[in-house]
This record gives C-alpha cells, structure tokens and sequence, in this order.
C-alpha cells in the first residue's frame, strides 16, 4: 500500500502474511494468485473496492501477462479517451499471446483475451497504466455501432480532434475510404465541417473513391 499497489500479486507476499491478511479481511482473492487490498470492515457483497481498484488491477495484471505485448479494444480505447472510465462488463484484450477466452472477474466483470496482432508501436500509447490505442487509431478502428450506442463518447473524441491531419496519415497509410467517409459524416455532423471537408478532399487526391455517410442516428 505504501508503493500505492491495491492489487498485489501472491508472490509479493509471504505465504504467513498472505493467509493472515486473508483471515482477517484485509485481502480478497480476484483471479488465482492475485489479490485485492480490502478495508477490514468490508462487507461479503460490497463492490466499493473492487470498481475503485477495477483499472488498478487490470494495469497490474495485464502488465505481468502480456508486458508490453498487449491492447485493449479500439471501442474501450476511444471511451478512455473521451473520459470514460466506466468499468465495463467485460475488457476486451488484443495480444499475440491472447487465448480466445474469457477470465471471470468479480461481480461478472471479466476480461477477454483475443488472440490478435497488435497494431504499430505509433498507434499505442500507455494512460493510467493500460495500453490502449491512440485516440486517432481508436476513431479508425472503432466499429459502427460504436457511432450509435456510445454516441456522447465518439463525439466527445471528435471534439478532440483539431485538425484533419491528426487521422489522415492512418486513413491514407491503410487506404481507409470507407472508414474516411464514415468519420467525414461524423465530424459534419458535429458541426467540424472543415475536418471533414479536409479529409474527403485529400483521400480524393490520393486516388481514393470517398462517399460520406454520417454513421450517427441523431443530429448534435
């Protein structure tokens, strides 16, 4: 606690320490083998530590896994960036030593490990100690839906963006015509309307066949 760790690993402990700790509740097991720092007078059922450690454990965890070799979804990544921490029912995990199967977590939580490539080291960055995908990437590789059932959350990101620039080099990199003109739609329809403008144009340039289509249901 003193190094400000809530989750702790068993082997940090000794074996006396770790089952005294856990006699007297001032520990809870969250997976096997790694631990939650507890308030001795929690209650059996009281989730308070466990959301309030929630990203805690997962940079923890997920750190002592995969070490560097690990994302999470472009979906949790984009939320993260528009500030949203809600800690969700399940963390999906891409990495190259993922498993294609689930981790059960407290209180039905859980994380999912998606056997993946990871996508460039330029397109990662590290926030709170989880590694996510920059908010440009997360724009990009974000699925449709993400458009219509997290709306606030995109277009929170897409205030974010300042310049068209900021997603063209990923747009052009990967020949993204169909993703260009989907975020094209949504920049206009959040009133950024010379982003938008921007990125048809350039990917026009360069050869590419852009139709804009505004991926949200509802006008700003």
């Amino acid at each position: 606690q003193d190094k400000g760790f809530m989750a702790i690993k068993g082997n940090e402990l000794s074996r006396v320490h770790r089952e005294r700790l856990l006699k007297n509740g001032f520990l809870r097991e969250v997976v096997k083998g790694w631990y939650l720092s507890v308030p001795s007078h929690e209650k059996d059922g009281d989730s308070t530590s466990w959301y309030a450690s929630y990203w805690h454990f997962c940079s923890r965890y997920l750190t002592d896994r995969y070490k560097r070799g690990y994302c999470i979804s472009a979906e949790h990544s984009l939320q993260i960036h528009s500030g949203n921490w809600t800690v969700p029912q399940q963390l999906i995990i891409r990495s190259i030593k993922g498993t294609n199967s689930a981790t059960p977590l407290p209180y039905h939580t859980s994380l999912f490990s998606m056997k993946s490539p990871l996508p460039a080291a330029a397109e990662i960055e590290e926030i709170e100690g989880i590694r996510m995908l920059t908010l440009s990437s997360a724009l990009i590789h974000c699925s449709p839906t993400m458009f219509i059932r997290n709306a606030t959350d995109v277009r929170t990101a897409l205030a974010s963006i300042r310049d068209a620039s900021e997603v063209l080099k990923l747009l052009l990199d990967g020949g993204h015509s169909k993703i260009a003109g989907r975020l094209a739609g949504a920049f206009r329809n959040t009133g950024q309307d010379k982003i938008a403008n921007d990125i048809v144009k350039t990917m026009q340039a360069a050869g590419y066949d852009v139709r804009e289509t505004d991926p949200f249901e509802n006008k700003a």
